[in-house]
């Protein structure tokens, strides 16, 4: 095998059309679900959706004409992503239900060995990881967890056997998912329990269906939609000044996110419970629906006191409180800073990948390591924005490692492998610059890992990353 892609998602896909566009079709997509969309299969709670706006969030050579609405839900999108799959001829090359478990470069035969979770070896020439950073479900180490006899799972592992109609419901976290799925919680609840850690910024979503005319205008007359999607690529950089520089947008945007809160909140408690107390931009800024209609309902109740024990049938959190509930869902995002999990690779000697990031995930340009050649990510170590489409971030990570698979082909090397001092030097580059941006802010954010190193986003806007990681600087590059 030429090419081995790990993950049938929206990294996946689009790395499998570029390889396929250019004419190098000997490559496998390994998924381990049985069918594809990685994210956007997996996440399939109420109310999932993007908060990227639905023509942003596409591929740039695969415009959609009919998106119905401005965010558009989980399903609308895996529907998209089967679309291109089948359009551009790669469902063919997806092996669905198959774990890649470990990843080992064999130095003799300048070749990877990939092995699955039921035991058996494959070789591939490169290979590429599209796992992403939201696939492994992220559970919290509360005392007494496993003693509860209600139901509870993880917002991304929905029981939708479940019936939620009059429950008494805790909800732990307030992020992303969280502030989508408790709307609809709080229109079936008996009672609603929000445990947060700490207060968000929200900004007001403003979602609306998408007219048959307008739908009719951007399918005939393209240069329309062209321009639609240029603004809106517009209109997201600008947040880049807001949510990393902290300029005078970033108080005018804050402003606007306070008056949205206060307009629906009167009970000045519940205010102060919802207003946060660290840099707007800090974490990632919400984009939100209906959410705080919600929490003013008499049958919801925000707990901001941390969780001291879970009991059979309740929650006790710090004051002593204890709320009889009978589901726990578990609203507590994914193991974002262990890249890569549950996978194990070992390049050069046997060299083990989470031995090098002992002190932090990183990588070159957040696309290859020194020492694992002919392996590449999308969607790594320094690549999220925090204030933009990653869909735009993996197009320009495809171009640059489909440009490495092919400058190794031509010159018929056996490997690529970036150099140690070059990938260094980048890391430290994108330190300093992090080091001048909100999220470096003292805020609990899972952009950061345990030791507060920023492992997840990206220090610059998004032309920035476009200019400097599309194309690839070989000098940069060991090749044998």
């Amino acid at each position: 095998m030429k090419v081995a892609i790990l993950g049938a998602g929206v990294s996946g896909i689009c790395m499998a059309i570029k390889l396929k566009k250019s004419g190098i079709e000997e490559f496998t997509i390994f998924e381990k679900s049985s069918n594809l969309g990685g994210t956007w299969f997996d996440n399939t709670y109420p109310g999932c959706a993007c908060d990227v706006p639905s023509h942003f969030y596409s591929y740039s050579f695969e415009l959609k004409t009919d998106w119905t609405r401005v965010y558009s839900s989980s399903e609308e999108i895996r529907q998209y992503l089967e679309f291109c799959a089948e359009k551009y001829q790669i469902v063919s090359n997806i092996k669905f239900n198959t774990e890649i478990n470990s990843a080992s470069f064999l130095s003799k035969k300048n070749v990877w060995e990939l092995k699955t979770s039921k035991g058996k070896k494959i070789e591939t020439k490169f290979l590429i990881s599209g796992l992403g950073q939201l696939n492994s479900p992220n559970v919290p180490d509360i005392m007494g967890i496993d003693t509860f006899k209600g139901e509870s799972f993880h917002s991304s592992r929905w029981n939708h056997d479940y019936n939620l109609e009059n429950k008494e419901i805790a909800v732990i976290g307030n992020g992303g998912s969280a502030v989508q799925f408790i709307p609809e919680l709080g229109k079936k609840a008996k009672k609603l329990y929000i445990f947060q850690k700490s207060a968000h910024w929200a900004m007001e979503r403003r979602d609306k269906p998408y007219s048959e005319f307008t739908k009719w205008l951007f399918k005939y007359f393209p240069l329309v939609l062209r321009l639609y999607r240029f603004r809106t690529w517009v209109l997201l950089g600008s947040n880049y000044y807001a949510l990393v520089k902290q300029t005078w947008y970033t108080k005018f945007l804050e402003g606007k996110t306070l008056q949205y809160l206060n307009s629906i909140v009167k009970d000045l408690d519940l205010v102060k419970k919802l207003t946060p107390s660290y840099p707007f931009g800090c974490k990632r800024v919400l984009v939100v629906e209906n959410y705080y209609e919600t929490l003013v309902k008499e049958n919801c109740e925000v707990v901001d006191s941390p969780i001291l024990e879970i009991k059979k049938d309740s929650l006790v959190d710090s004051e002593r409180n204890e709320r009889k509930v009978d589901l726990i869902i578990y609203a507590t995002g994914f193991r974002t800073s262990e890249f890569l999990t549950p996978l194990e690779v070992f390049g050069f000697e046997g060299k083990r990948l989470k031995d090098s990031w002992s002190k932090g995930a990183e990588a070159h340009r957040g696309i290859a390591v020194s020492g694992f050649p002919n392996f590449f990510m999308l969607y790594g170590p320094n690549t999220n924005l925090g204030h933009n489409s990653i869909i735009f971030m993996i197009e320009c990570q495809s171009e640059y490692i489909l440009k490495c698979i092919k400058k190794t082909l031509r010159n018929n090397s056996s490997y690529i492998d970036v150099k140690e001092d070059e990938m260094t030097k980048y890391n430290q580059r994108v330190q300093k610059g992090l080091a001048e941006t909100v999220f470096s802010a003292n805020c609990d954010s899972w952009y950061k890992n345990e030791k507060g190193k920023v492992i997840n986003n990206y220090h610059k806007g998004h032309i920035n990353y476009w200019l400097e990681n599309t194309n690839p600087k070989f000098k940069e590059f060991n090749f044998d």
